[in-house]
């Protein structure tokens, strides 16, 4: 276990008090889990209830009253004053939902603040943890016996693994964003490990005990075992109702279309999007759809939720600007996705629907430089779903690659057209690949989807060629007729101006070798989505 040091942490003080007209604070009240250890939790609620009311669990490591001595709160992409000083960080806001009838729990898990012993992350031990509270604090006088959990990244990270426990109380969960897979989709994604980001992760949590150290455990077991896949919930056990977001701008993204994908609830919905995380969270339009939600499942309200589109889909087209906003869909992947294969040709460093007869190859420096492959549509195409690269590579000078790809759009001209988030373009639809980690997993790969195994390395010998199977995260996006997609591949991670300290730490020497074309078939493999309607010119998608 790590020392924490760098997180919140207020003074340990228990007491009632009117924390906002009309809401009353329970703070510091302390919950005793199976094994004996102690936790406290906030609790806010409304004043006056004459009735049993329903909970909303805020479940996360991250301190439990970080507005403490600040004049507002600072969250990136949301205006000032929007968001009380009495919410957690990425947490439902007390000041929202005890106006509309609903208590709140901020937690301090297992190790953080004052919280007795030291924090799990994401473990077995957590989830336990969870399932104690749920079911404590929905025997509270005042609790309807309905408990709901809610909260974007971290704090949906949770719940995913607490609802897989099935605590009898826990009704609805709302995981508004949520890596679920931490090897494969933050650790070590693509197989290439993201240490110095999840140090300065756990630097933000502060306690009395220490934390999983989950970087140092990632030098000592760099490829997936037990400890790895403790942290994956079983989705076959999350039954419950479920109303999940994904946002095609964040590290989130695959991990949230997982969990709703494999999840055995029969009632699950999911809202994919362009924004980034914290202001989608606290968009008035969010929070009364959310609020319908916590209306049909904590207090039995039969308020015509069902008819919601199962699947609402964000079409981005470039900057801030979406082609399509909230189309209804059935379920994700599409149906009705027709996938096609564009083949890459270095000798022209283009695509082309066909495969390449002639070989050849391209090259560039692993440390600095970058290729991109364009291809120009001849007519306006979707593409909504998984892409994935099947790629001929070879290192000249090492026994690795680190591979990193955007999937672009360009104009004719060959000028990138980005989309935006929180006014900064975003790189594009993404996927990397240490070449070593290239092995797949059968059970886990799909058709449209290749997953890595991560179970051992296949170090590269000199002039030596292989194939590599690269999944690009679910985007959806429309190329109008003369745009182009592009590819665009290096060794490295390629954006500026970002606020969030992401980083890789590579293993790059020498040059990267793409080989296409005879018996090299390299290609990309795109999901297409026709038009829903088409008469003449006229095309309804």
């Amino acid at each position: 276990m790590a020392r924490m040091g760098q997180g919140f942490c207020p003074a340990f003080n228990q007491r009632v008090y009117e924390a906002a007209p009309g809401i009353i604070c329970e703070q510091d009240v302390a919950v005793k889990m199976r094994d004996g250890v102690t936790i406290y939790t906030d609790i806010f609620r409304p004043k006056n209830a004459t009735e049993k009311i329903p909970v909303i669990v805020s479940w996360s490591w991250f301190g439990k009253r970080p507005g403490e001595g600040m004049s507002e709160w600072q969250i990136m992409g949301v205006p000032p004053q929007t968001v009380s000083n009495l919410a957690k960080f990425e947490s439902p806001d007390p000041m929202y939902w005890c106006y509309n009838g609903y208590a709140v729990a901020n937690v301090d898990v297992r190790g953080a603040g004052h919280s007795e012993g030291d924090v799990h992350m994401f473990t077995h031990q957590d989830s336990e943890d969870g399932y104690d509270f749920i079911e404590w604090i929905a025997q509270q006088v005042w609790c309807n016996g309905k408990v709901g959990m809610a909260g974007n990244s971290g704090v949906a990270m949770h719940q995913w693994r607490i609802a897989a426990y099935q605590p009898p109380h826990l009704a609805c969960i709302a995981p508004w964003e949520a890596t679920t897979d931490l090897y494969r989709e933050s650790i070590f994604e693509g197989g290439v490990p993201a240490l110095s980001f999840n140090e300065f992760i756990a630097a933000q949590v502060t306690g009395m005990g220490g934390v999983d150290d989950q970087v140092a455990m990632a030098r000592k077991y760099p490829l997936m075992n037990g400890y790895w896949e403790d942290k994956i919930p079983d989705f076959s056990k999350v039954r419950l109702p479920i109303y999940a977001t994904a946002g095609f701008s964040h590290f989130h993204l695959r991990g949230s279309v997982q969990a709703f994908r494999k999840a055995k609830s029969r009632k699950k919905w999911i809202r994919m999007h362009r924004d980034f995380e914290w202001p989608d969270s606290y968009n008035p339009d969010n929070l009364e759809d959310l609020k319908r939600f916590y209306d049909r499942y904590l207090k039995d309200i039969h308020n015509g939720w069902e008819l919601t589109p199962k699947v609402r889909i964000d079409v981005m087209d470039a900057y801030d600007c979406d082609y399509q906003v909230q189309r209804k869909e059935n379920e994700f992947p599409l149906e009705r996705t027709e996938y096609k294969r564009y083949y890459l040709d270095a000798g022209k460093m283009t695509m082309q629907d066909a495969p390449v007869e002639v070989k050849s190859s391209v090259s560039y420096d692993g440390n600095t430089e970058e290729v991109v492959f364009d291809m120009e549509f001849t007519e306006d195409t979707e593409l909504t779903g998984y892409m994935y690269l099947h790629l001929f590579v070879e290192a000249d000078g090492h026994d690795d690659m680190d591979m990193f790809f955007n999937i672009q759009k360009a104009d004719k001209d060959g000028n990138w057209i980005p989309w935006t988030t929180l006014g900064e373009p975003h790189p594009g639809a993404w996927g990397k690949c240490r070449v070593s980690h290239r092995e797949l997993d059968p059970e886990l790969s799909t058709k449209f989807q290749p997953v890595m195994a991560h179970r051992r390395e296949l170090k590269l010998s000199k002039g030596e060629i292989v194939p590599i199977d690269v999944e690009i995260v679910p985007s959806s996006r429309i190329w109008h007729k003369g745009e182009k997609l592009r590819i665009q591949i290096a060794g490295r991670y390629i954006r500026e101006g970002w606020f969030e300290p992401l980083a890789w730490d590579t293993d790059n020497h020498g040059k990267h070798i793409i080989h296409t074309g005879g018996e090299y078939e390299s290609f990309i493999q795109v999901p297409v989505i026709p038009p829903k309607f088409r008469s003449g010119d006229y095309v309804y998608r």
